[in-house]
């Protein structure tokens, strides 16, 4: 194997592995312990179909027809069945990098040798990943229980040649083709198989374990943009000193205020109010409480990174088959675990979201700006500066809002009051994914005003981590000016967001932040 390569086996994959398959395209390998097992398995599962006895998802139906035994001359049509009637999904095409931490995250399950799949199964399913082969998967047919059925159905057609996939230059093909083209042979699918390539928690998790690689980054840029909001609005930097947090050790927020103390170091816009004139006793809350709201989101960020190290040591499937050779059934596929922390984290996503945007307001409202333009407008009147920006975090705020109403609370029966309660864990991993996304955007619109506020503060400086920043932001947005067309550099903004930049460009200063 390669460097970019990640060996897949029994053992739980790591964070960085998943975003490493599923963004930045690294190929996969089966561990030679992980064939061993699927063997094993796979040996317990044929000598069970051979017996009369009825075994469930071996020699049965399944769900609610559970009850009918199924004769050996039918059990190949029912494997192609059960792939070709779940892979029922509607709606928009799904993120290929959703769809690749999925099909990753499965193989990884099938690795533990508690699924019973053909060995031939699991390397196929690697060697589509390594061939850059995305199963077109579709937003609805997931209702977290069972695991997220129609998707996984989606991969497993492609398994056996059926459907249609993107290929490595994102062409949309039949799969078939695609197949054929890469050398790949689709997979005859023996007793069980259709069954455990479609009983798993595999799309929730992986956009769980994606929007948890989104917020460790966008949590510190939530901390870049509070520290030039505070600057820019002559605000105080003495509430985040370590010993008044230490007054309520909550770990993120210690992180957070550490965060705001190293990017407000040597300010002279900070050191320029510090002295007896000063009449400035409180900040208001969306610049004061910033440790505590951002820090409360990191919170709640390491309980769902913990909900998510969980689930990757799990081997999800029903039926199961155990070490001693028995299939049990089980109720381990039903997605509650993380179902809970993906709305979980929409909460904080839009409190977050919701404390950056009243920063970004005060800094444009004449009388709470401290001496800023109107709107940080070059003429104000001629010049609206960024009065829509804020019009545009406003929609996004209002909308994560919403977005923060819990899917885990609903549950709709299917399958004839057989699964009568079901997560919405992949309702709820669809809706973080855009809420992440709104968050991304907002931070950057006040990264976007803070840095013209600097500026307007001349020939006070900033501090040199929050220059830094600025002087990185300039690279793609020009300096205060006349107005002009404002939607490019938001665009550009939420660009530096989203992929570091412009925390690198802090941390070349600071470090490295929290």
């Amino acid at each position: 194997m390669g460097d970019a390569g990640v060996e897949v086996g029994p053992e739980p994959l790591t964070f960085e592995q998943v975003a490493a398959v599923a963004r930045d395209g690294a190929t996969v390998a089966l561990s030679d312990g992980a064939l061993k097992l699927i063997g094993e398995a796979r040996a317990h599962i044929e000598e069970l179909s051979a017996r009369p006895t009825p075994v469930y998802g071996v020699s049965t139906g399944f769900g609610a027809l559970a009850t009918r035994h199924i004769a050996p001359e039918l059990r190949a049509q029912l494997q192609l069945n059960i792939v070709r009637s779940h892979a029922a999904g509607s709606g928009a095409e799904v993120e290929r990098e959703v769809v690749r931490a999925l099909m990753l995250l499965r193989l990884r399950t099938l690795a533990t040798g508690r699924t019973g799949v053909q060995p031939v199964t699991a390397r196929t399913l690697a060697e589509l990943l390594n061939a850059g082969i995305t199963p077109q998967v579709f937003e609805y047919g997931s209702l977290g229980c069972s695991g997220d059925l129609a998707p996984l159905a989606h991969v497993a057609l492609a398994l056996i040649g059926e459907g249609s996939v993107r290929d490595a230059a994102g062409e949309l093909r039949p799969a078939a083709d695609a197949l054929r083209d890469a050398g790949i042979m689709p997979v005859t699918l023996g007793a069980k198989e259709g069954l455990a390539l479609l009983n798993g928690t595999d799309g929730m998790l992986g956009m769980l374990v994606l929007a948890i690689d989104d917020l460790r980054r966008l949590l510190t840029a939530a901390d870049v943009a509070a520290a030039m909001s505070v600057e820019a609005l002559l605000g105080t930097d003495r509430v985040f000193a370590a010993d008044l947090q230490n007054l309520r050790p909550h770990p993120g927020q210690a992180a957070s205020a550490a965060n705001l103390r190293a990017l407000l170091a040597e300010s002279q816009i900070m050191e320029s109010h510090r002295g007896p004139d000063c009449t400035r006793v409180q900040d208001a809350y969306s610049l004061r409480c910033a440790p505590q709201v951002n820090g409360a989101a990191r919170d709640t960020l390491a309980h769902a990174e913990l909900v998510a190290g969980r689930e990757l040591a799990s081997a999800v499937d029903n039926p199961v088959v155990l070490p001693d050779g028995r299939v049990e059934s089980n109720g381990n596929f039903h997605g509650a675990p993380v179902a809970y922390v993906l709305d979980f984290l929409a909460v904080p996503a839009a409190d977050v979201a919701s404390m950056s945007e009243r920063r970004t307001d005060r800094m444009l409202d004449r009388g709470r700006s401290g001496g800023l333009p109107a709107f940080l407008a070059d003429d104000p009147g001629v010049d609206s500066g960024h009065m829509i920006a804020q019009y545009t975090q406003a929609a996004i705020v209002s909308e994560l809002k919403r977005l923060a109403v819990p899917a885990s609370v609903d549950s709709i029966p299917s399958s004839a009051m057989q699964e009568d309660h079901v997560s919405m864990g992949w309702s709820a991993a669809r809706k973080l994914r855009r809420a992440v996304d709104g968050l991304t955007q907002v931070v950057a619109v006040e990264i976007l005003t803070a840095a013209r506020a600097l500026e307007l503060r001349t020939p006070l400086r900033p501090g040199p981590a929050t220059a830094a920043v600025v002087a990185r932001l300039r690279e793609a947005v020009p300096p205060p000016g006349p107005d002009r067309y404002l939607a490019p550099e938001i665009a550009a903004a939420t660009a530096l967001v989203r992929d570091g930049s412009l925390v690198a460009a802090a941390e070349a200063v600071t470090g490295p932040l929290s």
